[in-house]
């Protein structure tokens, strides 16, 4: 029998949460589960390794996760709830959230933090539920370019042979999987003859479209990957599949178009099956798209005029949700259109973790989690798999002076994008339009501020700096005096900085003329070059990360195993 640890409602929203602590502590600590007292604060540092260590563990168990709580204790050898205040008030684990996920690979951070408050002997105690995600297939997780392991209760560094375990495995294509009974005769062939006529256009040679017309849709099929074998993969059938055989596939793939009245009724509904590769333009013969006048200036006296929505647009988040979709969850692809916004969202988590990483110039993907899939879609001119469809969405929508697009992420298990149909700040539209050269991500945080969402205090000097907004912190708003204020592009550039690339160019060209250097001499090199709107300690920071990058991608290396005397040395 169970032993009882503490007391909890069994009508409290988090019930299962008080099971999983209870049974954690009642198996207590292992390779994916560590306990601290914590009963006041407990360092950011160690709380990283912990979480590369669980990461990487439970990636190695074949676990999707694993935990790391706060406020339970074993003083005594007995396991007891002694409570803990760290980062306690408003806002502060969230923003806990985001400093570990600046230091890990991929930046990825906790997939959820549950607050619990389990009562003993009639007192209420705060417990933490930090909830650790395994490492991605093939990339063990790092926290400041270290990785780390447990051996049963002990933290230490991850083993090559650990390392070359996760690094050597292999990541499973749903998409490319042949689905049994699945033969060109389960196709539809329209949308075979759409393929055809979409490759011929995106390859645009004529040899090629002659190739193609002499080829049966075997041989065609084959060319594209889809046929492997002699039969279908999963990606033929949902691209290509006649809707009669959908019972091929373990969950049968579908899409929904809802629409929503002002009052939040349905009003109508339809649903769609195979085949996805024209799915796109019968979802938009029920999408409505007004037309809709604003004035984005305050000395123009002619309003602006557009559609609500570009069709563009539309069309890559919603072939992005094809192409990403997790299909093994089962579950389906929604399109809720509002009177003034559209939602979609899909299944499956959101790989590259954090939106404002997409927006970065330099960002690769570390995966594609339906490889074969999102290279075919990109073959027939559905996506661009060059990861920069989803920055081109933002910048539509930065063009038209309209809201940038809203991702929200906080369900594990589902991707939800809002697209705005219409404007909801003057002085943002006046900034954009007054201002066109701002980068994407200034004006995703001018975005965070008009819908009232809280910043880091580093974004909000940052905007304080280019004097786009005023007030306190608890009470951010959009300058409505910002003008011209920034239209010095020398001055612009100090303050916001260069991309990343640039000063990893800069790092490599000092290595190739001076062969190694001290991170001092880096620091020299670069300090004067970084955005004036960091702080010493963020600059300090911003070079330690570069550093550990170019380690990662393995252009640089330490010259000695001695961090007193290391200096950085070339790879090659």
């Amino acid at each position: 029998m169970r032993m009882k640890y503490f007391e909890y409602s069994l009508t409290d929203p988090s019930v299962q949460y008080y099971e999983i602590l209870e049974s954690l502590i009642e198996r207590w600590e292992f390779e994916i589960v560590e306990f601290k007292e914590a009963k006041g604060q407990y360092d950011t540092d160690k709380a990283g390794r912990y979480f590369s260590a669980i990461s990487n563990e439970a990636n190695l168990k074949h676990q999707q996760f694993g935990w790391f709580i706060l406020g339970v204790s074993e003083k005594g050898k007995v396991r007891h709830i002694v409570g803990t205040n760290f980062k306690q008030g408003e806002g502060n684990l969230e923003r806990f959230k985001y400093e570990v996920a600046r230091g890990t690979t991929g930046e990825i951070s906790f997939i959820d933090i549950i607050e619990l408050t389990p009562i003993v002997d009639g007192r209420t105690y705060r417990v933490l539920m930090f909830q650790i995600p395994a490492a991605v297939t093939g990339i063990p997780t790092g926290w400041k370019g270290n990785y780390y392991a447990r051996a049963g209760e002990s933290l230490l560094a991850l083993p090559q042979f650990k390392i070359d375990m996760i690094r050597s495995q292999t990541r499973q294509d749903w998409s490319k999987q042949l689905l049994n009974g699945a033969t060109c005769e389960c196709l539809d062939k329209e949308a075979v003859a759409i393929a055809r006529q979409k490759y011929k256009e995106k390859m645009n040679k004529e040899y090629i479209s002659k190739e193609i017309d002499h080829m049966t849709d075997e041989q065609f099929l084959t060319k594209l990957k889809l046929m492997i074998g002699g039969k279908l993969t999963a990606a033929a059938m949902l691209l290509l599949g006649n809707p009669d055989y959908d019972y091929l596939f373990a969950s049968p793939p579908t899409m929904m178009w809802r629409l929503y009245g002002a009052d939040g009724k349905d009003l109508d509904y339809e649903l769609y099956t195979i085949p996805f590769i024209n799915v796109i333009d019968k979802i938009f013969l029920r999408i409505r798209n007004l037309k809709y006048r604003y004035m984005p200036n305050q000395m123009t006296l002619f309003p602006e005029e557009t559609q609500q929505y570009n069709m563009w647009l539309l069309r890559e988040l919603l072939n992005n949700c094809i192409a990403h979709s997790n299909y093994q969850l089962g579950g389906r692809i929604y399109i809720n259109e509002f009177e003034d916004r559209i939602k979609i969202t899909n299944p499956g988590d959101f790989l590259p973790r954090d939106i404002k990483a997409v927006l970065e110039v330099s960002y690769n993907p570390p995966f594609y989690r339906n490889q074969l899939l999102a290279e075919t879609m990109n073959k027939l001119c559905m996506i661009d798999t060059a990861t920069m469809g989803i920055r081109k969405v933002f910048r539509i929508q930065k063009e038209k002076y309209f809201p940038m697009p809203d991702y929200d992420l906080s369900n594990e298990s589902q991707v939800a994008v809002t697209i705005y149909g219409k404007t909801l700040n003057e002085n943002y539209m006046h900034i954009l339009y007054d201002n066109p050269n701002l980068d994407l991500q200034t004006v995703f945080l001018l975005d965070q501020v008009q819908k009232g969402r809280k910043l880091s205090k580093e974004s909000v000097d940052y905007l304080r700096k280019l004097k786009l907004v005023e007030g306190k912190m608890s009470n951010l708003y959009l300058s409505s005096a910002v003008a011209k204020s920034i239209d010095n592009s020398a001055q612009y550039i100090k303050n916001k900085g260069f991309d990343d690339q640039y000063y990893k160019d800069l790092i490599v060209q000092y290595l190739e003329v001076y062969h190694s250097a001290r991170k001092k001499d880096i620091r020299a090199l670069l300090w004067e070059k970084l955005p004036e709107a960091l702080s010493d300690q963020q600059k300090e920071y911003k070079i330690g990360n570069l550093l550990a990058s170019l380690k990662r991608a393995k252009v640089i290396k330490p010259s000695t195993s001695n961090q007193q005397k290391n200096e950085w040395i070339l790879s090659k």
